[in-house]
């Protein structure tokens, strides 16, 4: 039994990485052969050096000189080894991890949004780089364990070869001591299971903290948010140090046995000198390599399966994504529409998050090159109507159909490829306004870009800018304004030129010139686009083809806005609402 997990189990993971560090073999060779190379050395090494000593104390200096020449050539050559190990071991360790990363960010991107809404980030945040890093280091640093066991059990051999009783000792103290080491790593172990588990909420929390830094300062939450934030950190350090306790604890019962064993070989070796079955020079040779024998092996052999025990805990937390096992993904159809023209409908549908129903029985049709508009209240349910026909969460009952087929049988592309969501608050990523923009086209042209910039009325200030294109707008797009950020979301819709384009408040925080600008190219876009439009505002709507009242999850009302103004008591109160608000 391995401490963290069976023998099964670490040779699956081991199988199951190497699928991906694979194409790396050739480095994983060259360090097979240099550890090799080391363990042969190190059995040579302590043989030579006892022959030194006793060819200096038998004044037997031509011996000694041709000894002194073979142990030279040997630390030469060592360290150019060493030099080649580290080199393939950087290489192996680099690329599976990369390639580990790639995987795992693919994965995640196809977990259901209702399962990453329900998870702290600091769980993704930590499998995609520390437990990355763990799963790769078993061929690295794991291998330079066992490289260092094998070395330490080669000098067991030197030693056996020079004096048998003293081999004896070396080795009881030794299993002894590794005995207690691997107590010790599996207390440590049961303790560090608690501790990631935490570290992943207390991650959470702090990316937190800087992402909403700005809202924690104008909410003035920084009280009650560090003192969460605070009690996280406590619980972590708490857990962190009773991990450590049981450690220190084992260590110091540990340094106790290494002294009085460290004792008692003096006393072993003296006596042998005495019987004169042990010379004086041997006995030198001997003593020094207590450490090696005492401590080493020991070391060795419980750093070797503290890094088992991380492995195998990575390795579930990782392959937990990777198959399937822990978080539900995203599941599409096989059918592909090459052409999609924009016709939808919404049939019966239902849908809740949790256990509040939002969607009660929706049904309604858009067709082709339609502009409407969805009206009510917060939380009526205009939203989550947008995130259902993109397949963001899955609907209870009912159906949603794209150009007649039911988005449950199309594929991926052929829903977001032909589908473009601008929202009220858009993701800006921390980049230039060049890269945030080819993010949804990477064959996009410099003029695409200038010319959906200048659509959404972004390119005079682009053009004001230092870096211009190139000015990397920080996490979220803070370097920017609210107006701009939409207006650059809205650029990224007019380059990905898709045939359903869906406005949940995108014109909330512009100004009413630059509105109009907006407006002005949206309406560009009516006989070429299927437009949607969440608006609270309605006089950005009044033109829409059909304007759908929704209330309590259900359509109350569908009408242009002078009918429903005369026919429907839910749109005449908001729109009523609104100009007593001017």
């Amino acid at each position: 039994m391995i401490i963290g997990g069976s023998m099964k189990e670490t040779l699956q993971n081991l199988k199951k990485v190497y699928k991906y560090g694979k194409k790396y073999k050739r480095a994983l060779i060259y360090q097979g052969i240099c550890s090799v190379a080391f363990i042969t050395f190190n059995i040579i090494l302590p043989i030579i050096t006892a022959k030194q000593l006793v060819f200096l104390t038998d004044n037997l200096f031509e011996q000694l000189l041709v000894a002194t020449v073979m142990v030279l050539i040997i630390n030469i050559v060592t360290n150019l080894f060493r030099v080649l190990l580290r080199r393939n071991t950087q290489i192996f360790f680099r690329g599976t991890t990369r390639d580990l990363q790639v995987a795992l960010g693919k994965e995640i991107l196809k977990i259901e949004i209702s399962e990453i809404d329900k998870n702290s980030t600091g769980a993704f945040v930590q499998r995609l780089g520390s437990d990355t890093d763990e799963l790769s280091r078993i061929f690295t640093m794991g291998m330079g364990h066992l490289t260092g066991i094998l070395t330490d059990i080669g000098i067991f051999v030197a030693v056996f070869l020079i004096n048998k009783p003293v081999f004896l000792f070396y080795l009881s103290a030794s299993l002894i001591l590794t005995m207690i080491h691997l107590i010790k790593v599996k207390k440590v172990g049961e303790k560090d299971i608690e501790f990631r588990k935490q570290r992943d909420k207390t991650t959470g929390l702090s990316t937190e903290l800087i992402r909403g830094v700005r809202d924690i300062k104008m909410l003035n939450a920084k009280q009650s948010f560090m003192s969460n934030l605070e009690k996280n950190i406590n619980i972590l350090s708490l857990k962190q140090f009773k991990m450590r306790n049981v450690e220190m604890n084992f260590n110091c019962l540990i340094g106790i046995l290494q002294a009085i064993f460290e004792f008692l070989i003096i006393v072993i070796l003296i006596g042998l000198i005495k019987n004169e079955t042990l010379l004086v020079a041997n006995a030198i040779v001997l003593f020094s390599y207590r450490n090696r024998l005492l401590t080493n092996l020991m070391e060795k052999t419980g750093e070797l399966l503290t890094e088992l025990k991380s492995f195998n805990i990575s390795g579930k937390r990782v392959f937990a994504i990777l198959e399937n096992k822990e978080f539900k993904k995203e599941k599409f159809g096989t059918k592909k529409l090459k052409k999609v023209d924009g016709n939808f409908e919404f049939e019966d549908v239902h849908f809740g998050y949790d256990k509040t129903e939002v969607l009660k029985g929706l049904s309604f049709k858009v067709n082709q090159n339609e502009t409407v508009a969805f009206v009510g209240k917060s939380g009526s349910g205009k939203t989550t109507i947008f995130s259902l026909l993109c397949k963001m969460y899955d609907i209870q009952e009912g159906s949603i159909k794209i150009d007649g087929e039911n988005i449950y049988d199309l594929d991926e592309e052929s829903i977001r490829n032909n589908i473009t969501i601008i929202s009220q608050n858009p993701y800006i990523f921390n980049m230039s306004i060049n890269d945030n923009l080819r993010l949804v086209k990477e064959n996009v042209t410099d003029e695409e870009i200038k010319r959906a910039c200048k659509l959404a009325c972004l390119d005079e200030y682009i053009q004001a800018l230092p870096d211009k294109y190139d000015t990397i707008v920080g996490e979220g797009g803070i370097m920017l304004s609210g107006g701009q950020r939409q207006r650059l979301s809205i650029a990224r819709a007019f380059i990905q030129e898709t045939e359903i384009i869906l406005f949940d408040e995108a014109t909330s925080a512009l100004d009413n010139v630059t509105q109009t600008r907006i407006q002005t190219a949206i309406n560009n876009l009516k006989e070429n686009c299927t437009i949607l439009i969440i608006a609270h505002r309605l006089s950005t709507i009044i033109n829409c083809d059909r304007i759908l009242v929704i209330d309590d999850g259900k359509i109350v009302g569908e009408g242009t806005h002078d009918e429903l103004l005369k026919s429907n008591k839910v749109y005449k109160k908001l729109y009523d609402s609104e100009q007593i608000d001017k």
